[in-house]
């Protein structure tokens, strides 16, 4: 029930602190708390509990990559400016959200993330120079762990993404491949996957189009994705799969100095083609599809937690603050993701709504025990009666408080 500082006062928590929201929106605006570390110090013990269940099978964990959009509204807020939205198509004010997902094909937590901008073709991330001055800007310490997060926010998401994995790495994650969409389907990606020294994977999605410009290693010959189809379409190598209901054609080809594999997909006979790499050469097209297909649970997981737990809804004008909404929302989601992997729930949003209840439960509750107890107080001033007295009588001789009682009880405790 707490969405923001402002929610805690009067909420459950409220009553057992002796603060006001003030604190914790100067929480989360102090650029000294390093929330990555907290986030992967959170996430790993998550995960761990995950890995070891009979159900796990460590050859289909995936890292996910993807970037989702969080528009805003105020024009004066730190590093504010305009982004591309692919969704809507158009120029949006707002921030780009990079997060690096993990998935075993039954639960998908984040485990990093980085808020950037785009400085666009001027370099004034398509703001004036009059709002450009107008943004909110503060002096840090170089020290302070919000700066590294200011450095990553110009910088490009092939970069940031090969570096979230290094990360990923270092902090002893396992995973056997790495999914993205095509827009991070390039020779850079490529090649860091294949140099690393454990063994690991790509598969993500390309470019084809009638225009397709990226060209490939083929039978001696660098030529394009269009030109490849049609070359293997007249030997009569096209393939349809009734499962899937669609055509497919498998190609092996040379890309950034690497073996890759290509598979070309439609829907139907005059459809255009999509295309899907890999530099796993053993994987056949069904396997390919079906790792690939898990890539979609990132995009679940920006639909629940912008619906649900208010991601990318900050309205703070502190990039450090920013920073620090995100990766709680992060956390929660991965906290939800793993109880609904140990509990019979079928959905994030249906855990959500239980736990939801068992707030506002607790919150009638309180506000009723305050009650009695206020009643008590009153009467024992008006006829002298010891409170004790007066509490053992209506708990004692009333059963419908003994359960308010209980309940009380059982909330706080749990």
């Amino acid at each position: 029930m707490i969405r923001n500082p402002f929610n805690i006062y009067g909420s459950p928590l409220g009553g057992k602190l002796g603060c006001r929201k003030d604190v914790f929106y100067e929480f989360l605006n102090d650029g000294r708390t390093d929330w990555r570390r907290l986030m992967y110090h959170i996430v790993r013990q998550l995960w761990t509990k995950v890995i070891i269940r009979s159900d796990h099978k460590s050859d289909n964990t995936c890292l996910m990559v993807d970037d989702t959009d969080f528009p805003k509204t105020g024009r004066r807020m730190e590093n504010i400016g305009r982004v591309h939205s692919h969704l809507e198509h158009r120029s949006i004010l707002g921030f780009k959200g990079l997060f690096l997902g993990i998935t075993d094909g039954v639960s998908q937590m984040l485990l990093d993330f980085c808020i950037l901008g785009e400085k666009g073709r001027k370099g004034n991330y398509g703001m004036s120079e009059k709002e450009l001055s107008r943004r909110y800007s503060i002096e840090r310490n170089e020290d302070d762990a919000v700066q590294t997060r200011l450095d990553e926010y110009s910088m490009s998401k092939i970069d940031l993404t090969i570096e979230m994995i290094r990360r990923a790495v270092r902090q002893k994650i396992r995973f056997r491949y790495v999914l993205a969409d095509s827009w991070f389907t390039c020779a850079q990606i490529v090649k860091f996957i294949r140099s690393r020294h454990i063994k690991c994977d790509y598969i993500g999605m390309i470019k084809v189009g009638e225009e397709g410009k990226t060209r490939y290693r083929f039978e001696c010959k660098d030529i394009t994705a269009p030109a490849i189809i049609k070359r293997l379409d007249k030997r009569g190598e096209k393939k349809y799969s009734r499962k899937l209901r669609c055509w497919y054609i498998s190609a092996d080809v040379v890309f950034a100095d690497t073996h890759v594999r290509l598979f070309f997909i439609r829907r139907s006979k005059r459809g255009p083609w999509s295309g899907l790499l890999t530099t796993d050469l053993s994987l056949g097209f069904f396997e390919a599809y079906r790792f690939y297909s898990r890539r979609w649970s990132q995009e679940v997981i920006f639909k629940e937690s912008k619906g649900l737990l208010g991601l990318g809804k900050c309205q703070s004008a502190n990039f450090a603050a920013q920073i620090a909404s995100t990766t709680l929302v992060a956390i929660q989601y991965d906290i939800l993701s793993a109880v609904k992997r140990f509990m019979a729930y079928e959905t994030i949003g249906e855990l959500f709504r239980q736990v939801n209840q068992d707030s506002q439960e607790l919150t009638i509750s309180q506000r009723i025990w305050q009650a009695i107890l206020e009643l008590v107080t009153a009467i024992t001033k008006v006829f002298s009666i010891a409170d004790e007295e007066v509490m053992d009588a209506l708990v004692n001789e009333s059963d419908e408080l003994a359960h308010i009682c209980d309940l009380y009880q059982c909330k706080m405790v749990s």
